[in-house]
């Protein structure tokens, strides 16, 4: 193996147009090699099927392409074992793995460029990319879910008050709220899974902007590279970037569900609301007060939200004012783009196991369930059943609530001769409606809160995970 010189003397792609070097600070403005370098074994993957096109259709001879295959193994070889010398005169990762190419074979190396440019080849590293870390992104999705079933099932009929505005609506079960978070999560998994498939198209082949005069076969190297079709027009080909700001639209609304079940999960963990204790693990203390245990995670779970939005913003700005075709701005999509893969990918996973780790309060949530008047809508709708046009029932209702908070007790509290006062229609069957128990189930059908429907929608959902 020829010994690996970075060559700085080696003269840049374009220098042949050029009087003068490129300036010291122009070349670190410039360069994206300390960023893009992950994407090199897709660089290098992309330009090993290219090379077999290039023979297949007989612009690379059978050495040549020996010679690149060799080389290339090398390369990967080096990248893989940290041996690789990045180097800042070659930019970025398509020329540094292009400048040790030719190093290590000579002119073969010198022939792979033919029939792309810079600009379908990073497209088509970034979509290779991005299409394995969605595929690693979707079972981590699933074993969040996973996790929120196995918290879910045990609380199928673990009674605490619901709340809309943050006041105590009506009784539901931890098990159904838990639940809430599994639809959103499969909203998030199949949003993934249809982003994935509209990045899967080919771009190299486009070249520069308006494809290119050799005998190419695009299809040959989509098949090769495991993408369902190729981009049909060279402009859009190496312009687009839609994948990327898709993934991120699909990567923050993920971050805002988990942002919003991280609040709840903060609110519960307090001492005024006592439902649940996050394991130990999670959490951390104070340096000046012993007895705190702060939830950090869920904390910068939701602070890290706003970061993954900030990167949806970032590239939807990137675009917005781009003539068609590429442009040196598009080389700033890559650390938004890679920074929210990163967020999502530690964010998925450690939620997974905090989740896991969450012990329920039950007596808590059963007291605060008991605050607030939970059941006083099961009341109106006694009444209604009894005749009494909502509105009417509505009204009697809300006197009553009136009266117990006066008398500060419970609905449940007050004698049948008191709740008479506001509707003659009410009978000594009234304090099984009022109960918690009987609340939840009289909401006994699909999408409801009675734990029967919640234990058959965790049945359903394991099935559709494949749990």
């Amino acid at each position: 193996m020829q010994d690996q010189d970075q060559t700085s003397a080696t003269p840049s792609a374009w220098s042949g147009r050029f009087n003068e070097p490129v300036a010291e600070l122009v070349k670190r403005y410039t360069a994206s090699v300390s960023f893009d370098q992950r994407l090199a074994e897709y660089d290098i993957q992309g330009s090993l099927a290219h090379a077999n096109m290039l023979h297949a259709v007989g612009i690379l001879n059978a050495q040549n392409l020996l010679s690149i295959q060799t080389g290339m193994a090398t390369i990967m070889d080096e990248i893989r074992s940290g041996q690789f010398l990045w180097s800042l005169d070659a930019e970025d990762v398509h020329l540094n793995i292009e400048k040790r190419l030719t190093a290590l074979v000579g002119d073969a190396g010198k022939r792979l460029h033919t029939a792309r440019s810079r600009n379908d080849q990073v497209a088509t590293d970034v979509r290779l990319w991005l299409r394995a870390e969605i595929d690693n992104i979707t079972p981590l999705i699933k074993n969040l879910q996973s996790a929120l079933l196995n918290l879910a099932e045990p609380n199928a009929g673990t009674v605490m008050p619901g709340f809309t505005h943050l006041q105590v609506a009506q009784p539901v079960t931890f098990g159904h709220h838990l639940m809430a978070y599994f639809e959103m999560l499969r909203r998030d998994g199949e949003r993934m899974i249809d982003c994935r498939k509209r990045l899967n198209q080919l771009p190299l082949g486009a070249a520069a902007l308006a494809g290119t005069s050799y005998p190419i076969d695009r299809e040959m190297v989509a098949r090769e590279l495991g993408f369902d079709g190729v981009c049909a027009n060279s402009l859009d080909a190496v312009s687009d970037r839609d994948f990327a700001i898709e993934f991120t639209a699909c990567a923050a609304l993920l971050m805002t569900h988990l942002s919003r079940l991280s609040e709840e999960l903060i609110l519960w963990m307090s001492p005024r609301f006592g439902f649940i204790d996050i394991a130990d693990r999670f959490c951390t203390g104070s340096s000046i007060m012993p007895q705190k245990k702060n939830p950090d995670v869920p904390e910068l779970v939701r602070g890290k939200t706003g970061r993954v939005n900030g990167h949806l913003v970032a590239l939807l700005t990137l675009m917005k004012s781009q003539p068609l075709a590429y442009n040196k701005d598009n080389q700033e999509d890559k650390e938004p783009l890679f920074d929210t893969v990163d967020t999502l990918n530690a964010t998925l996973r450690i939620y997974a196991d905090m989740i896991s780790g969450i012990t329920v309060k039950p007596d808590a949530m059963r007291a605060a369930a008991l605050q607030g008047y939970a059941t006083a809508t099961d009341l109106a709708d006694y009444l209604v059943k009894k005749g009494l046009p909502f509105r009417d029932a509505h009204e009697a209702v809300a006197r009553a609530v009136r009266h117990a908070e006066n008398r500060q007790c419970d609905l449940s509290e007050l004698a049948l001769d008191e709740l008479g006062q506001f509707s003659n229609l009410i009978d000594a069957d009234i304090y099984e409606i009022l109960t918690l128990e009987g609340s939840l189930n009289s909401r006994n059908h699909i999408g409801g809160t009675a734990p029967e429907q919640v234990l058959k929608a965790i049945k359903t959902a394991r099935k559709i995970i494949g749990d």
